[in-house]
């Protein structure tokens, strides 16, 4: 008796495999992973049935990022999706396959991409322009607290984006006529012997600038010695408001991991990655926390918090 093929049903095609680098954890920062799952979904791709997810987290431990990605490229994915810091890393472990960066700084400052318009080359994605808008937040550590004199800043110096976020600062502090001390660290057990050090020299508030993924990952630590001194912080990502910093403002993470999966369903159908132009943000994301300003002492002018696109009370 024969059987033909029809009778069996067809063959299932092979699932795509997609790689996901990121130097946080999946604790800390897996809504944006559902973000993108969401971004996916919205566009015919089911996790599971037509596409798999293969997930390395490198915990806040940039030092790590290279070794994961040995990992994904060996199990060759049609796509690599990099958050922050994590994308040179994924860039130069697997050359020949195409990285859609989530959100960051430019690459073209990191020389991966000829330009925003024509990358060029094997990235491309989104970028946040830390570096365009860090330099707004003494501005708005300022305009709730307008009378610091001495501000602390936090510093990651393996940003991807350094150069760039210590000319923003250090413009904005002469434009204050304030006094700035920074303190620079890239491990987590680096974290207390640099806010320790902002202490003693007297600094009344803390600017957390971009870093690579390991202070978002450690945000808790940070904000909890930040209040113990009663600095007002003002920090990038909305999860250190939601932590007890006092302000962020940053592009609107949920939206740009929405878009990541924009730039993977194109590549996907066929796209090559240096023909899609990067995009950067149009919509950013101000969040006051008025439950912390009442703690340590402020009262926030009513023309921030009309400016606020969520307040926490």
């Amino acid at each position: 008796m024969a059987f033909s093929g029809a009778a069996f049903g067809r063959a299932k095609k092979p699932l795509v495999l997609i790689g996901w680098l990121h130097p946080g954890s999946r604790t800390v920062t897996g809504r944006r992973l559902k973000d993108f799952k969401e971004g996916m979904a919205a566009l015919g791709w089911k996790e599971g049935s037509n596409y798999v997810l293969e997930e390395r987290w490198a915990e806040g431990r940039m030092d790590r990022l290279r070794a994961l990605a040995e990992e994904l490229k060996v199990k060759k994915p049609a796509v690599i999706v990099a958050g922050v810091g994590a994308v040179i890393v994924a860039a130069k472990a697997a050359p020949n396959v195409p990285v859609v960066q989530m959100q960051g700084g430019s690459p073209v400052a990191a020389g991966l991409a000829a330009s925003l318009a024509r990358p060029g080359g094997m990235v491309t994605g989104v970028t946040n322009v830390v570096g365009e808008v860090s330099e707004k937040y003494l501005e708005l550590l300022f305009a709730a607290a307008p009378k610091l004199q001495r501000v602390g800043f936090l510093v990651d110096p393996v940003s991807g984006s350094y150069d760039a976020h210590m000319k923003n600062a250090r413009r904005a502090t002469e434009r204050y006529r304030v006094e700035a001390q920074f303190a620079e660290a890239v491990k987590p057990e680096d974290l207390d012997p640099a806010l320790s050090r902002l202490v003693k020299e007297g600094v009344q508030g803390l600017v957390i600038m971009p870093s690579a993924g390991m202070f978002i990952a450690e945000r808790t630590r940070i904000v909890k010695f930040a209040l113990a001194q009663r600095w007002p912080v003002v920090a990038g990502p909305s999860t250190f408001v939601e932590e007890g910093a006092l302000i962020s403002y940053s592009a609107d993470s949920s939206a740009l991991h929405r878009r990541a999966a924009y730039y993977v369903d194109r590549i996907l159908k066929g796209a090559k990655p240096g023909d899609l132009p990067i995009e950067q943000p149009t919509k950013f994301e101000l969040v006051v926390n008025l439950k912390t300003a009442k703690a340590i002492g402020l009262t926030i002018p009513q023309n921030l918090l009309f400016r606020a696109d969520r307040v926490i009370e």
